[in-house]
């Protein structure tokens, strides 16, 4: 959205194999200590202003930039609810795929085939969404760019993109896009070499309790 929109923006990683995401300075900006957070340095009234979770800052920017998200109610509806579908569907089950058949030290066949199976539906309700359109809400919107970082890891998540054509149409499109691709790459080098099975990482990523 950033890189579509041309906003200026500066990238501070967080490494989160290393526990920086419960760095004090960071929980103010993201309480649930997860990624990705933003900090809008001329939010409303002037005012700084600090927003986690990706549905919320998508939305924002769209509110804030008046792109990619409609101003007609009918229209914010037809977005708003893909873009929850993403967030309290496609990420997380996805990303019980990525766990189970990825990173776990325990192959755990009932959990992996439960979320591959979950995805392969979810993949099969937007391969139908996406007839007759180019896009899920109709026109390009935050809902697409909400969907194309997990659509784009299918081989990752078990599953077969030929078995989902328009789907697979749709990825196309998306990374055509300039912004798209350069979204896709922006990150790539920090995350080469992290071993995720590594006992220390897994210390720090799974198993988290409250503190």
């Amino acid at each position: 959205m950033l890189e579509e929109c041309r906003l200026a923006y500066v990238v501070k990683p967080i490494n989160i194999t290393k526990g920086e995401q419960f760095n004090s300075d960071f929980l103010k900006i993201s309480p649930n200590n997860r990624i990705p957070a933003i900090v809008d340095p001329n939010g409303p009234g002037g005012r700084p202003i600090p927003i986690f979770e990706s549905g919320a800052i998508l939305q924002y920017l769209g509110r804030k930039t008046g792109k990619f998200y409609p101003k007609d109610e009918r229209g914010r509806v037809e977005v708003d609810q893909w873009l929850f579908w993403q967030v309290g569907g496609v990420g997380p089950m996805a990303g019980q795929v990525h766990h189970f058949k990825n990173y776990a030290r325990q192959h755990i066949a009932y959990a992996i085939a439960r979320y591959v199976d979950e995805v392969n539906r979810l993949y099969g309700v937007m391969n139908e969404r996406l007839a007759g359109r180019d896009f899920v809400a109709g026109r390009y919107s935050i809902a697409d760019m909400a969907l194309v970082g997990w659509i784009n890891g299918w081989q990752r998540q078990g599953q077969d993109i030929e078995q989902f054509p328009r789907l697979k149409q749709w990825l196309t499109r998306m990374k055509s896009r300039p912004a798209v691709e350069r979204a896709l790459a922006l990150g790539q080098s920090w995350r080469q070499g992290v071993d995720m099975k590594d006992p220390r990482v897994q210390a720090v990523l799974f198993g988290q309790r409250a503190r």
